[in-house]
């Protein structure tokens, strides 16, 4: 079983979609958080640690994450897709946007 963590600033609006949307994908339990002190589930050591594979949305997310989790990413793979702040949850056009890059790291 793949371990996904799916990462933006406010875990309210892309990283939630992430995770509902792979959610039922074979091989894959996933999880998300945000990368703000005031996020719905903010980010952790604990949520780092158990994953297998992380996702962040922007660049400013993975320079975050760099600077205030560097030991625990050591030995994480992490990818930014690149996604901007301009969706709403469960967007349709967001769903195709994870859809066409996510698997291919999968």
């Amino acid at each position: 079983m793949k371990k996904i963590l799916f990462v933006c600033s406010q875990n309210k609006l892309r990283s939630p979609t992430a995770e509902q949307v792979f959610a039922d994908w074979p091989g894959i339990e996933t999880l998300s958080a945000g990368t703000n002190n005031d996020a719905e589930n903010p980010l952790s050591d604990e949520e780092i640690e158990w994953a297998d594979i992380i996702f962040v949305m922007e660049k400013a997310h993975r320079n975050k994450m760099q600077q205030k989790y560097r030991s625990a990413l050591k030995d994480k793979r992490l990818i930014c897709l690149h996604i901007p702040d301009e969706y709403d949850y469960m967007d349709p056009a967001l769903v195709l946007l994870l859809k066409a890059k996510v698997p291919q790291y999968l």
